[in-house]
């Protein structure tokens, strides 16, 4: 029988900077629950809003696969491998941290605000050499359907990272529903509203609710309103 877990938006954790406002489905920074400090191996769900012309100086991380999904506006990368590049929504960004990797992300418009996902996952592989890759989707492929963003191979749809995970988006019509089939016997599903209002397994969820769902192998999901949003998050729930 499933297992779930609900978080519920108003209990996540936030911290407002002025220049960010964000909020930790997970323990982050200043926010500790002993009761979220990771969903199997999902470790970090930010939500982040970046004021214009703002953003994170040059830090460090290794060991993490770190995913960035923008939701509005354009983000600017740079990294110590060289790289810089523009997110914006429609695109998904990744980072294999592996043996250290040192990166900025900063607002590129000084007027209109970036809003955006970043999602850490605990990799299967450690140290491995560090990698950036950055693609575009058409976001038109995910209405009323499962579009898959992130997966443990190379030549899938989506880009890749060192895990067996799979992360999907759906853009749904109202009482449109669906079923996910988890890919990996083991794993967990976290799954997290971006927009609007679902019934996941039987239990509604309002925007930015998050669901883990254990011992399942598939997942029924049926949007409530119209142009309704999910993020569906696969894990191992071991690490």
């Amino acid at each position: 029988m499933a297992i779930t877990i609900l978080h519920k938006a108003n209990e996540r954790g936030h911290a407002d900077h002025g220049w960010l406002d964000t909020y930790h489905s997970f323990s982050f920074a200043n926010f500790y629950d002993p009761q979220k400090i990771h969903f199997g191996a999902l470790r970090v769900l930010n939500d982040d809003f970046v004021a214009g012309g703002m953003g994170f100086g040059m830090h460090p991380h290794d060991n993490m696969e770190i995913i960035t999904i923008p939701l509005e506006g354009d983000l600017e990368h740079r990294d110590s491998m060289g790289n810089v590049g523009v997110i914006k929504h429609g695109d998904i960004q990744v980072m294999s941290a592996g043996t250290g990797i040192r990166h900025s992300e900063y607002n590129k418009n000084k007027d209109i605000p970036v809003k955006l996902f970043q999602i850490w996952i605990f990799p299967n592989k450690k140290n491995v050499t560090p990698r950036y890759d950055q693609i575009t989707l058409d976001v038109n492929e995910r209405h009323n359907k499962l579009q898959q963003i992130v997966s443990p191979n190379a030549d899938d749809a989506g880009v890749w990272i060192h895990q067996d995970a799979w992360l999907h988006i759906g853009s749904f019509d109202k009482d449109f529903s669906t079923v996910y089939n988890l890919k990996k016997q083991g794993n967990g599903v976290y799954a997290f509203v971006v927009k609007g209002s679902f019934d996941v397994n039987g239990e509604e969820l309002n925007e930015r609710d998050g669901l883990g769902i254990k011992d399942a192998d598939k997942i029924t999901i049926t949007s409530k309103t119209q142009d309704a949003e999910i993020l569906l998050i696969e894990v191992p729930m071991q690490l």
